[in-house]
């Protein structure tokens, strides 16, 4: 017989349990006026081909996603292996998120780390509040894809490299 865990207020019963589910790494980024703004996000998933549209979660807590939310682009850049500190950066508070990342911005206004596997210029198709966070449905209006390019792997709160077999 199996023997569940029961759900507590301590957080930490779940996010053990999510940690099991390895996942890639994005960036979510745009010009906000002259400034670059952008955040590193685990919650990407594909959602559909026809329209073209991904998801990404937010905390709902977060400064950042309310000053990307309305910009009209947004670019999503899927971390390559290697990219470990620039997610470190992304992820930080600190003012100066890019200070030490190589990016470009498109003409939309949506920014891209360099020697990312993919970007995807998005602008937000809808967004749904759930628990304490927000999914984010995005369209896509172009790309740029590198599927031989190792990506960025987060499992059990480290970053892993995938391996071929």
């Amino acid at each position: 017989m199996i023997a569940f865990e029961p759900m507590t207020a301590d957080s930490s019963v779940l996010r053990r349990a999510f940690g099991c589910f390895p996942s890639g790494v994005t960036a979510v980024c745009a010009m906000v006026g002259d400034e670059p703004i952008g955040m590193a996000a685990s919650s990407f998933t594909s959602v559909s081909v026809a329209p073209p549209l991904v998801s990404v979660c937010f905390q709902a807590s977060s400064s950042t996603w309310p000053r990307l939310r309305d910009v009209p682009r947004l670019g999503i850049s899927v971390l390559a292996e290697g990219h470990d500190e620039i997610c470190m950066s992304l992820a930080r508070k600190s003012a100066d998120r890019f200070a030490d990342i190589g990016w470009d911005r498109a003409s939309g206004g949506g920014v891209f780390v360099h020697g990312a596997t993919a970007w995807l210029e998005c602008s937000l198709h809808a967004e749904v509040p759930a628990g304490d966070h927000a999914v984010a449905l995005l369209e896509i209006h172009g790309l740029w894809a590198d599927p031989e390019a190792a990506p960025l792997v987060f499992h059990g709160s480290r970053f892993r490299r995938l391996a071929a077999i």
